[in-house]
């Protein structure tokens, strides 16, 4: 009995530790998002961090991109697009490699 008791209690631990890892998994994406001022860092800043399973944010004004944290399980890629698309930016994913460069119109706070 004792050892069906322990074989119990060690199998809910395995369980419970693979449900934890596979619902916080957080992933990171990296998109190009046309500022043309300080403004527009301010204005991504200060809303996208509030986008549902949004974890981190770090805006590259110089660079034009924006990398996001995120929960899986709570949002995508699409959504954050979306969010971008919300505040008037246009945010395009960035892979490995790709170095575009275009301007756009401003937030009109400048």
């Amino acid at each position: 009995m004792k050892k069906l008791l322990v074989l119990a209690v060690m199998a809910l631990f395995v369980i419970s530790t693979y449900a934890e890892d596979k619902k916080k998994k957080v992933s990171e994406v990296t998109y190009k998002v046309e500022m043309d001022c300080q403004s527009c860092v301010n204005k991504i800043t200060k809303n996208i961090p509030f986008e549902k399973g949004v974890k981190d944010l770090n805006v590259d004004f110089e660079g034009q991109t924006v990398t996001v944290k995120y929960r899986e399980d709570k949002t995508n890629k699409e959504s954050l697009v979306k969010a971008f698309e919300k505040l008037e930016f246009k945010a395009e994913e960035v892979k490995e490699g790709d170095c575009t460069t275009k301007k756009a119109k401003c937030c009109g706070a400048c």
